[in-house]
């Protein structure tokens, strides 16, 4: 077993602690489980059956939501295009690759949760702080991953039209852009996804949507409201999952 080394060993060793002091940190308790009952019986008794009366202003709330995640997906997409280029170490001078990553490294370390924190206090409750929010933090994160595309394309291209003496935005633009268009869009599908998810908690601090509605008929203890408000999110996000999984397939 030649995996089976001494360096092997000691790597699973150290797996192996760090999981047990995270188990202890955490109360992990694996009895605690035979207690689902309750969570089942819960559901049956005060979400059954849904209060299909709210299924137009759920499915309302549910447009919504889509559109705050197109809109800061799609802004971010644009934004963090030309700053991938900045920050790509084969396309731009080394201050300015440093400035540009630290600048999308703070963009990417702040949750979406905190920026909707700030600009609820800023632009007040509705749609548009969990615009901005997603934006920001979907800007640090297309950044990154856009850049490390450009890095990784191919250097032929480019070498021939340095050759000519072609600047680098005309490098970037006729030799690395091309070939990244396929994984560009299937970058932006994926954030997509995970925009719907992040719109979801931000209604919770009355940043709109339908996660602000599901926010409020918990509540209100509306609990056959809840279960159609959990149906249609449900249904929207295997729908944009499955809907996303095809283009993808489709520009790769």
């Amino acid at each position: 077993m030649l995996w089976l080394t001494k360096r092997t060993l000691l790597t699973a060793a150290l797996i192996a602690a760090v999981f047990i002091i995270s188990s202890v940190d955490t109360e992990l308790d694996i009895s605690k489980l035979t207690r689902i009952s309750n969570m089942f019986r819960f559901i049956r008794d005060s979400w059954l059956p849904p209060d299909w009366s709210s299924a137009p202003e759920t499915l309302r709330t549910t447009l919504v939501t889509l559109e705050i995640a197109f809109l800061g997906s799609f802004t971010a997409l644009c934004v963090s295009l030309p700053l991938s280029f900045m920050a790509a170490r084969n396309l731009a001078p080394a201050w300015l690759v440093g400035i540009v990553r630290w600048a999308l490294s703070f963009l990417r370390a702040v949750p979406e949760i905190v920026f909707g924190l700030i600009f609820v206090t800023v632009v007040g409750l509705g749609p548009f702080p969990a615009i901005l929010a997603i934006m920001l933090h979907n800007i640090g994160v297309l950044g990154k991953l856009l850049s490390e595309l450009a890095e990784a394309s191919d250097p032929g291209p480019q070498e021939a039209l340095r050759s000519t003496g072609a600047s680098r935005p005309f490098i970037a633009m006729y030799a690395v852009f091309p070939a990244m268009i396929p994984h560009i869009l299937s970058n932006f599908f994926y954030r997509l996804e995970v925009a719907i998810r992040a719109s979801l908690i931000l209604g919770f601090i009355g940043a709109g949507g339908v996660g602000q509605q599901l926010f409020l008929h918990f509540k209100l203890f509306e609990y056959e409201k809840v279960a159609v408000d959990v149906l249609v999110i449900m249904a929207l996000v295997v729908s944009v999952d499955w809907i996303s999984a095809k283009l993808r397939k489709l520009v790769i």
